[in-house]
């Protein structure tokens, strides 16, 4: 009898069971010494425990928290919302067509934890994670307070 399956049985790819000589062949053979394993080395304890540390940010020279995070800065254009400020930052950029320099201006919104900014006030803004629907910007410093009449 030949070795095909019945219709229907076991279909495509159905083969004879293998031999057990070839089984065995097909496996290579296992090693008789396994390499020693070297001990885990102690682990030192990090010098500066006591607060966590950024990994966006690095010291400077002077020992100041640098950050690769975007600053802008920008006048304060409302302070109506509460923890929440409108940042103005005005640009120049070189129009494609013209070949010259014109003012482009954009809005952000702002956290601004103690609601210390007021109308006029120029600041400095940061990337921060996304607080809300449109704040992903963080005050950073009041750079100049606003004139008042």
């Amino acid at each position: 009898m030949s070795e095909r399956k019945a219709p229907g049985k076991g279909g495509k790819g159905a083969s004879p069971a293998k031999p057990a000589a070839k089984a065995a062949a097909a496996k290579p053979a296992a090693r008789t010494a396994a390499p020693a394993k070297e001990a885990p080395k102690p682990r030192k304890a990090p010098a500066a425990a006591a607060a966590p540390r950024d990994p966006n940010a690095t010291a400077d020279a002077a020992g100041r928290k640098l950050s690769f995070k975007r600053t802008l800065i920008g006048r304060v254009r409302s302070d109506k919302m509460n923890k929440t400020i409108v940042v103005e930052v005005v640009r120049s950029k070189l129009d494609p067509v013209y070949k010259k320099y014109v003012r482009v201006r954009k809005t952000y919104q702002a956290h601004d934890e103690e609601n210390t900014c007021r109308i006029g006030d120029r600041v400095e803004i940061i990337e921060h994670r996304p607080l809300s629907k449109m704040k992903r910007w963080k005050l950073l410093n009041l750079v100049e307070r606003a004139v008042q009449e």
